[in-house]
């Protein structure tokens, strides 16, 4: 499945501006290769992502696989940083659009909290946490990690999923060692430097790990988990009644099918200018894994079922002590 943008160059019909390039196809008029909306512009949206790992290719491929230019958008984004929240940007306006979580609503709202965004779309399914580790008998039987430390990621979401996932396969959750070795640079440091033999990570790290021969990749948490409200977009319910949120709705829903369903090798191609430093087999290797997974298929509706699934198990967790209502946290899809 081929990814067709506009073309960046323009045809024989082009017109110079003086600024720009002017160039109609299908009826159609595009600036610079971007398709004017009917008041002759280019709109620009802003993203903010709370992490950045090819589990995100599905919004990756919508900036850079043409699919945002086709509906007249351009979009710049940055990472969340303590000083940089998706709250505040979504609230000061700086921010249109944020890569986010539905569970990052759930313990504001146990405390009373009025969050400026409500998730709108998902990006994932399932959980894009892997096991990964030195020296483990093949193949790999969850019961081994009993007794052993494991370096886990404690972010409130995979730290959740990484408990139930132990449940799920008859484990206690407090019989393995965890290690909470700090931010996801700290945690690869600390997998590299020996503290523990196996490692709870997003792809493409485990993968990588494992073309390096630094280990191998051991398990999926998600493929135990099942389907939840994981990964989400979300955005101020002013934004997302504007023609401009319909428009990367339709721009997005392209993105996220074509990382689905394009070839592994394709979707890395064009993921790859956001992750330079990855190996290109281990990010299609990612890819591959999380296409077999069946991250990024189906809908991007947030589902009642997905978002109950999903309170259910953060109450099992004990990480709350009451379910959001669905309404206080979800919007519609933009149509």
């Amino acid at each position: 499945m081929a990814v067709n943008p506009p073309p960046a160059r323009a045809p024989r019909n082009a017109e110079p501006t003086g600024l720009g390039v002017l160039s109609r196809s299908a009826g159609k008029t595009y600036y610079n290769g971007y398709l004017l909306t009917p008041e002759g512009s280019v709109q620009h949206i802003h993203i903010r992502f709370l992490r950045f790992s090819a589990f995100y290719s599905p919004l990756m491929l919508t900036m850079s696989g043409g699919f945002l230019r086709e509906e007249g958008l351009e979009a710049s984004f940055d990472v969340v940083t303590p000083t940089r929240t998706i709250a505040d940007g979504i609230r000061d306006g700086s921010v249109q659009v944020a890569q986010s979580a539905t569970a990052v609503s759930f313990a504001p709202w146990e405390r009373g909290e009025a969050l400026p965004f409500r998730h709108f779309a998902l990006i994932n399914d399932r959980d894009g946490f892997f096991l990964a580790g030195r020296g483990l008998p093949e193949p790999f039987d969850w019961r081994s990690l009993v007794g052993r430390p494991v370096i886990v990621d404690h972010f409130f979401q995979p730290h959740a999923m990484f408990r139930d996932a132990l449940r799920q396969k008859g484990i206690d959750p407090d019989s393995v060692s965890v290690i909470d070795a700090g931010d996801v640079v700290a945690i690869e440091a600390a997998y590299r430097a020996g503290r523990a033999d196996v490692v709870h990570m997003q792809g493409p790290v485990p993968q990588q790990l494992e073309a390096e021969g630094n280990g191998r990749v051991l398990a999926s948490v998600g493929e135990v988990v099942g389907p939840v409200a994981f990964s989400s977009l979300c955005a101020s319910p002013e934004w997302l009644r504007t023609d401009v949120a319909r428009a990367f709705v339709r721009a997005y829903r392209k993105g996220r099918h074509h990382a689905q369903e394009a070839p592994a090798e394709q979707v890395a191609a064009l993921a790859a200018e956001f992750l330079p430093d990855i190996d290109r087999g281990a990010l299609t290797r990612t890819i591959a894994d999380y296409q077999r997974i069946g991250c990024w298929r189906g809908d991007i509706a947030i589902s009642r079922e997905l978002y109950d699934r999903t309170t259910a198990l953060f109450l099992r967790n004990g990480d709350i002590r009451r379910a959001a209502p669905y309404e206080d946290v979800i919007a519609p899809v933009p149509a």
